[in-house]
């Protein structure tokens, strides 16, 4: 034997003595020995007690989890038992963690490459109490002091593969977050297959993308109080969270109530040591979305009772900030379906919500509660508080600007087909909503109605205190027959409606907002008519009232209806207000207080011609727009046309009305031309003769 292969044989018989001298010394050495010194050690390192109770040692074990042929060598297990973590000084409480016993599996070869690697650590009935307090103090969190500032950074790194657990208890008492848990987690009967609870569909999905999601092995209850609202729920979860294996995803599902919002999930966590990612099938139900806001931190609009079901997934280490997705959701809002994606991205320096929503039939009444116009019934169903007095009209309840700041939001929303009632339907809305640091748009906003369209833009500055708004509203090609398909008279009039509204207010809430308006108001009615039963159809009392009186019970063709108001903090004042007719000319002067909702309006008919009417004296419409009365003024009629040319108040308003003139369609010309054109060459319109 050479002296070469002596040497090699040689070293490599102390290496084994070495290492099984090692082994020997593990297996047999009392490492009771070193616990005061260890819990000495890390008590200093976290600033709070920390001690080792019970036994410590160290098992050799074979591991069957391992493959090949490690699976034949034994591998350290550190246990040790009766565990307890402190807390720190600022708590009122002694105790922050304690498991009746933790074992961890130490992989040996890892240690030669400076490498402490645990592939898997099983805690047995743990029982942790977490606090934060208001000023942001959290238990959870530690403060670690380096001695020596300059020192060099160690060069062993530590690995966690895996936590294993059983029955287990948790509390949270969060004062920044006005929220107190208390969940219970124990064995389940027999596990549980994931397939069971997800179904054998999304199973097979996530099996295909090389996932093996584990079964159900804990149940869980929850109870306290999240967000200062009421919470209890169940659920069920896996026994292993693997840490660094995105092959094991950790089931979940779960099913809770906080205040009158029902949460229903069921999926997978993945990369949990980064809180990477969520693959979630998420159910939302409540009484209204604005009270999502105090649970989520998502500014949404309040809304009568919604439910929808979609998929949530979550990518939680974006390096934008976290980002969560709902997508393919259906689902109700009231009576109105919705279906859609959004996305949610916890960015700086606001979060931002995004998408687009779609809605097939929307029913009108479900968009009431977005400016606060359902009834108090309803307000109250949704969580609101009853707060419209009684005999008010304009909506009081004020928008929540202060939620406005605190994201931003790029959503479109897409109406198919809108529905009012089966006389009066809506085609279709649009809209594309903006939300930029507390100032909303809507622009456009636009409604399909009638075989024409109505466009808006509205904005809302919430910035501002109180809440600036200005809306711009035109209306073309309004057809009169299809806004009443039902009134048999309208069905072979051709006319239309086209008009323009440019206002602006200050407020909280609409009722404020148009109480403060500033702004114009005009309107042209082309080639219409007008009877009781016409009155009767659109629910108007006193205007039934007026039109008996001026007509009787006879249907009477409109010519052209002309309105033009200017709007000086909340008081409309007609400028214009004219109805040609084949019988009269009806003029319409006064006021509208949108402030203190009272109408102060005087009608005065003048007859063409020989059709003398019957009325010799004036109407008047006054009173609370809830319940306005009208009647017969006790003065003898006047020629108001004649009156209103010579003074040479008229010609400025029709003048500017002609620029809503639009052809009437075939052959037909447009009635209102000729009128406004007498008015704005300051002649009385009396004279006027329909074209037929």
């Amino acid at each position: 034997m050479t002296r070469t292969r002596t040497f090699i044989l040689g070293s490599v018989s102390s290496l084994i003595l070495l290492v099984a001298g090692l082994v020997l010394v593990i297996a047999f050495f009392d490492w009771n020995r070193i616990k005061p010194t260890l819990n000495a050690k890390v008590s200093e390192a976290l600033h709070r007690s920390f001690a080792i109770n019970g036994d410590l040692s160290v098992v050799w074990q074979r591991d069957p989890d391992e493959g090949g042929w490690r699976a034949w060598l034994p591998w350290p297990h550190v246990v040790a038992e009766d565990l307890t973590l402190g807390n720190p000084d600022w708590s009122k409480t002694a105790q922050m963690v304690s498991l009746r016993r933790v074992e961890l599996r130490i992989a040996p070869l890892a240690l030669l490459a400076q490498r402490l690697s645990i592939p898997r650590i099983d805690l047995t009935e743990p029982d942790a109490a977490l606090q934060r307090l208001a000023d942001g103090r959290a238990n959870w969190t530690f403060k670690f002091d380096s001695k020596d500032s300059d020192a060099e950074p160690s060069s062993w790194t530590v690995e966690i593969g895996a936590i294993g657990f059983d029955k287990g208890h948790v509390t949270l008492d969060d004062q920044r977050l006005n929220t107190q848990l208390d969940l219970q987690v124990a064995l389940l009967g027999k596990p549980i297959a994931f397939s069971e609870i997800v179904g054998e569909r999304e199973a097979k999905t996530i099996s295909e993308q090389g996932a093996v999601p584990q079964a159900y092995a804990f149940g869980l209850k929850v109870k306290g109080q999240y967000h200062g609202e009421k919470l209890v729920g169940t659920g069920k979860m896996g026994g292993l969270l693997a840490l660094q294996d995105a092959r094991k995803p950790f089931p979940l599902q779960a099913q809770a109530q906080v205040g009158d919002t029902r949460v229903e999930l069921r999926g997978t966590l993945t990369d949990p040591l980064n809180l990477g990612a969520l693959d979630l099938r998420l159910t939302l139900a409540g009484s209204s979305l604005g009270n999502l806001y105090p649970l989520t931190g998502i500014t949404l609009p309040d809304s009568p009772a919604y439910a929808t079901d979609g998929r949530l997934s979550a990518k939680l280490r974006d390096p934008a900030g976290a980002s969560y997705r709902y997508q393919d959701f259906n689902g109700k809002i009231g009576d109105s379906d919705i279906h859609g994606n959004l996305t949610y991205l916890a960015s700086q320096p606001r979060p931002k919500l995004s998408g687009a929503l779609v809605s097939d039939q929307l029913l009108f009444r479900d968009l009431a509660p977005l400016i606060g116009a359902d009834s108090n019934a309803k307000q109250q169903a949704r969580g609101g508080e009853s707060k419209q007095p009684t005999g008010k009209v304009l909506p009081v309840e004020e928008f929540r600007t202060e939620r406005w700041r605190d994201m931003d939001a790029d959503v479109e929303f897409t109406g198919k087909r809108i529905v009012h009632s089966t006389d009066l339907p809506f085609t279709d809305l649009y809209t594309h909503l903006l939300l930029d640091d507390g100032l909303l748009s809507l622009e456009p906003l636009r409604f399909g109605v009638a075989g024409g369209r109505l466009d808006a833009k509205v904005r809302l500055n919430g910035r501002s205190a109180p809440l600036e708004g200005q809306a711009r509203l035109t209306a073309r090609h309004v057809k009169l027959k299809q806004l009443l398909p039902s009134f048999e008279p309208l069905k072979t009039s051709l006319g239309e409606l086209n008009g323009d509204a440019d206002i602006a207010g200050r407020g909280h809430s609409v009722a404020a907002l148009l109480g403060s308006a500033n702004g114009d108001l005009k309107m042209l009615i082309n080639d219409g008519a007008i009877s009781r039963s016409l009155m009767e159809i659109a629910g108007l009392n006193v205007g039934n009232y007026v039109v008996g009186k001026i007509f009787g019970d006879k249907e009477v063709k409109i010519n052209c209806a002309a309105v033009d108001f200017g709007i000086k903090t909340g008081l409309a004042t007609s400028r214009l207000f004219v109805f040609d007719t084949e019988n009269a000319v009806i003029y319409v002067d006064g006021s509208a207080n949108m402030a203190s909702e009272q109408l102060d309006l005087t009608i005065t008919p003048e007859s063409k011609g020989l059709r003398l009417l019957s009325l010799r004296s004036p109407l008047y419409v006054q009173g609370a727009f809830s319940n306005p009365n009208a009647g017969v003024k006790a003065v003898p009629l006047v020629l108001r046309g004649a009156a209103m040319v010579a003074l040479g108040v008229i010609a400025g308003p029709a003048a500017g009305l002609l620029a809503l003139v639009a052809p009437s369609g075939g052959d037909e010309p447009n009635l209102c031309a000729p009128l406004l054109q007498q008015m704005r060459l300051g002649k009385a319109p009396v004279t006027v003769k329909p074209s037929r």
